[in-house]
């Protein structure tokens, strides 16, 4: 006889419907003989893992397994030795700031009486100026008086002016500077340059001839030290009195004598060459380059003056000096301030980190399982201990979708246990599952739909503490 091979998405069909008939006897969801619905699972309870945030080494451990602590209970610590060393330096640090943020503010206290200073002196001084322009009548070549215009406006003013002046005083020095550069090899060029050698050279020998009129005759230095200018310098003295002694009055007469005429007759010839060319186009040039110079040089110095006259009060350079050392002073404050803040962080985080060396408790429970001995090293994260909250049993059951209608939030049930035969325990829905389990997404028979079937959580009464995580338990609702 042959026997025919059932097709392959049949056999897939069988082994589903295994799986769930299995699941079905594992969580016995069914009726009892009067109807009621009962289902089976296992005691459940809140469990939490205990783990230190920092590394360490254990240094004590408080609670033993099977041992009940209340939230808050310390169960472990942790070595502090080095947070301590830590700590020490931290502190150091805080206190050299607090110095440091002491000195910054004498500094600036210090810094704002100079300004104070600076700016009542000078507001003293510019008084009697505003006291005059509000007195004075306008100026004869202006049309407005003198207080029409403020201070800041008059300093801008004044301020473009210097700028003007300035650009004026390089573009002149420019010309001048092409205009030799044109006339470099002219011969008016070369008798300037000839008049301003002669000139240095005649001042040099004057300068040295007078020098040596001063030691005329067999003298005591007494008696140079009476002759000789009150500045004139000491050391050059003793060399006018020790070259008398050796050479005489008439040789260091004559030597200058003879260099001064040779310089005055040097300056002679110079200046009569040079005015000789006067004439020529070349010096035409020359001359009004260098008296263009010269006005625009002058034009700056005034300019200058000008803003100087007007920088008076609160706009003087002393009081700007001290403006500026207050604001330095400031930022030095600051600076000190930002120091200690961050000195004290730093210290702040140590004492946080130390307040983490002891493990508390965190809830009421029972420690079930203990994973660190004394001075093991631990690091963050690591489970220390597994401990569970007794006081509140929940048991999941599985219902099928055809009994799901039976079931609401806050409805009664007994739970009984292998261990405690004869005894049930009192419990009550607090979940319904919203969405199914082991469901094919195919399945549209009703046959099929009775293999749906959706969790259902009870919370347990048990005063006594007689139930343990993981007994199987059965469940008849009312």
């Amino acid at each position: 006889m042959n026997h025919k091979r059932p097709p392959l998405p049949a056999i897939i069909v069988v082994v589903l419907l295994v799986i769930v008939g299995a699941y079905f006897i594992a969580t016995r969801a069914f009726g009892d003989g009067n109807g009621a619905l009962t289902a089976s699972g296992t005691i459940e309870a809140t469990m939490v893992n205990v783990s230190p945030e920092m590394a360490g080494k254990v240094k004590e451990v408080l609670a033993e397994e099977g041992q009940a602590v209340k939230k808050g209970n310390p169960v472990l610590t942790l070595d502090e030795s080095l947070l301590n060393a830590q700590r020490q330096v931290a502190q150091s640090s805080v206190d050299a700031a607090h110095s440091a943020l002491l000195n910054a503010q004498n500094a600036a206290a210090l810094a704002q009486a100079q300004y104070d200073a600076a700016l009542t002196a000078a507001r003293a001084q510019e008084g009697a100026g505003r006291l005059a322009d509000w007195s004075k009548q306008k100026p004869n070549w202006f049309q407005q008086p003198n207080w029409y215009f403020s201070q800041p406006e008059q300093i801008t003013a004044a301020q473009t002016g210097v700028g003007q002046a300035q650009q004026a005083l390089t573009e002149t020095q420019a010309n001048l500077d092409q205009v030799i550069q044109d006339l470099n090899n002219s011969t008016f060029i070369a008798a300037e340059n000839r008049l301003s050698e002669a000139r240095a050279n005649y001042v040099i020998a004057k300068s040295v001839h007078d020098h040596a009129q001063v030691t005329g005759g067999k003298v005591s230095p007494e008696d140079i030290d009476v002759k000789l200018p009150a500045n004139f310098p000491f050391t050059y003295r003793a060399k006018i009195a020790i070259a008398h002694d050796l050479s005489g009055k008439s040789d260091i007469l004559d030597v200058a004598q003879n260099d001064l005429d040779a310089a005055t007759t040097e300056l002679h010839d110079a200046e009569k060459a040079y005015s000789d060319l006067l004439g020529s186009q070349a010096a035409q040039r020359v001359l009004k380059a260098r008296a263009e110079l010269s006005v625009a040089q002058e034009r700056y110095e005034v300019s200058l003056d000008t803003l100087t006259q007007l920088q008076v009060g609160e706009y003087s350079p002393q009081v700007k000096i001290a403006s500026i050392g207050l604001a330095q002073a400031k930022t030095g404050l600051q600076q000190a301030q930002d120091a200690v803040n961050q000195a004290q962080a730093n210290l702040a985080l140590l004492d946080t980190q130390m307040s983490k060396l002891t493990i508390y408790a965190p809830m009421d429970g029972v420690i079930l399982t203990r994973n660190v001995e004394p001075g093991e090293f631990v690091q963050p994260g690591a489970v220390s201990f597994a401990m569970a909250d007794l006081n509140n049993i929940t048991i999941t059951v599985y219902v099928p979708e055809d009994r799901y209608g039976e079931i609401s939030l806050g409805q009664q049930a007994t739970v009984s246990v292998d261990s405690f035969p004869g005894e049930t325990f009192t419990a009550e829905v607090i979940h319904i599952s919203d969405q199914a389990e082991f469901t094919p997404r195919n399945v549209q028979t009703v046959e099929g739909r009775s293999s749906t079937v959706y969790a259902v959580k009870l919370k347990v009464t048990d005063t006594a503490g007689k139930l343990k995580i993981g007994m199987p338990a059965d469940v008849v609702f009312k």
